[in-house]
C-alpha cells in the first residue's frame, strides 16, 4: 500500500483525522512552548530603556484614548524602504513597558515610533490642534481641545502603582514623587535634577505652551517627544548589539 493510498485512509476516517491533527498540534505547541518555561526573559533588554515619566504615562493613555494607534503604528520593519524613512528597525525591548504595546500594519498616517525631537514643541502642538495648518494633505481630525483639558494629576500614582503589579520597575522613589515629578517635566521654571536622576532623557519645558496650566496637551506632546530616543542607535550593531 503506498503512501497517498495510507493518507487516504486518514483523511476518509474523521475520527483518525481529527487525533492526527491534535497530535501534531500538540506536539508543535509543546516543541514551542515549553522552552519558553526556562528562560527568565523572552526581551532582549538594551542600555536607555526604562518606564515613562508620570507625565509621559498620562500622555501615553491619552494616546490610546484619543485612538491614535488606530492611524500610527509603532512599529518599524526591519526593511530598506521603512528604515530609509522612518529610522533604525523596532527592537521589542523598546515596547516592553508598554501595556498594551502599540505595534502594528495599519498606518493611514507614518509610524511614529521614531517620531520624538523630529520637530519642536510647537510644531506638535500646532499639528495637533489644526493638522492642515502644517500638513496640507492630512485628514488627521482636529485635537485642540486637549489644550484646555487639564490632566488629573491626582490618578497618575495610581496608575504606576497598577503598572507595577504587571512587572514595569516602578520604584518606591517614583511612586512617591509621581505627582510631583509630572507638575515638574511640564514646568519651565522647576529645577529638573531629581526628575532626570529618575528619568533619564526626559524632555522637559512648557510644551503647549501655556504656562498656567497643566493640560492633556503637554501631556500628549511630552509622550510624543520621548518616542524612540531612549536607545542610542549610533552605537548599536545590527548583528551582535551594542558595540
Amino acid at each position: 500500500m503506498s503512501i497517498l493510498e495510507k493518507h487516504k485512509i486518514i483523511e476518509k476516517n474523521a475520527t483518525l483525522l481529527l487525533v492526527g491533527s491534535l497530535l501534531v498540534v500538540s506536539v508543535g505547541g509543546i516543541v514551542e512552548i515549553a522552552p519558553l518555561f526556562y528562560l527568565q526573559n523572552t526581551i532582549e533588554k538594551v542600555e536607555g530603556m526604562r518606564p515613562y515619566t508620570p507625565l509621559e504615562l498620562a500622555g501615553r493613555n491619552i494616546y490610546v484614548r484619543e485612538g491614535c494607534y488606530v492611524c500610527h503604528s509603532q512599529m518599524i520593519r526591519p526593511f530598506r524602504d521603512e528604515v530609509e524613512r522612518y529610522g533604525h528597525y523596532s527592537l521589542a525591548a523598546e515596547s516592553m513597558y508598554d501595556h498594551p504595546f502599540q505595534w502594528g500594519s495599519k498606518r493611514t498616517g507614518p509610524d511614529l515610533a521614531r517620531v520624538g525631537g523630529r520637530y519642536s514643541n510647537e510644531w506638535q502642538v500646532q499639528h495637533l490642534a489644526d493638522p492642515r495648518a502644517v500638513v496640507p494633505e492630512s485628514i488627521m481630525p482636529s485635537y485642540a481641545f486637549l489644550k484646555t483639558n487639564e490632566v488629573t494629576v491626582r490618578d497618575v500614582g495610581m496608575d504606576i502603582k497598577a503598572n507595577g503589579l504587571v512587572g514595569v520597575p516602578y520604584t518606591p522613589d517614583m511612586i512617591a514623587n509621581a505627582e510631583a515629578d509630572m507638575k515638574m517635566q511640564a514646568d519651565a521654571n522647576a529645577d529638573t535634577t531629581a526628575l532626570l536622576e529618575r528619568y533619564p532623557k526626559a524632555k522637559t519645558g512648557d510644551f503647549d505652551g501655556d504656562p498656567s496650566k497643566l493640560s492633556e496637551m503637554d501631556a500628549l506632546v511630552s509622550y510624543l517627544q520621548m518616542l524612540g530616543t531612549l536607545v542610542d542607535y549610533s552605537t548599536y550593531d545590527d548583528a551582535t548589539g551594542y558595540r
